[in-house]
């Protein structure tokens, strides 16, 4: 019952989350959908993680530390990115001031998620089969 609880609170903060981005687009006074780009990176954000675990799960353990510290660097590439675009987009005067705070709030809130998404489901189970 946990699990769906957490799920549950996951899927709010996302829907918080996206809803900043989507009034940082579709306001009156902002109309402008530049700001929405930033989506590309929730969807890009977690693959260098979900591709160095399975990868991990297959070769050694002097391989894994490379590949999860190349992960990690890569994901935080992506994170800096999506926080960037709308500082730059906003300096650049394309969009405004209010909208570059609004997707910057809504990538702290979705970023948060996933975050609370990979501690809360991928921690190893004590009680799974773990073999000879």
């Amino acid at each position: 019952m946990a699990g769906i609880k957490a799920l549950i609170g996951l899927a709010f903060f996302g829907a918080i989350g996206m809803t900043f981005v989507v009034l940082a687009c579709a306001l009156p006074q902002f109309n402008l959908w530049w700001p929405f780009f930033v989506v590309m990176f929730y969807v890009l954000a977690p693959i260098p993680w979900c591709i160095s675990r399975r990868y991990m799960e297959e070769m050694s353990d002097s391989a894994s530390s490379a590949c999860q510290e190349l992960s990690i660097f890569l994901t935080t590439g992506i994170v800096v990115s999506a926080f960037g675009l709308p500082i730059v987009l906003a300096r650049a005067g394309v969009i405004k001031a209010a909208a570059c705070g609004l997707t910057v709030a809504g990538n702290a809130v979705v970023f948060i998620t996933i975050l609370a998404y990979f501690i809360v489901f991928t921690r190893e189970d004590d009680f799974a089969f773990s073999g000879f």
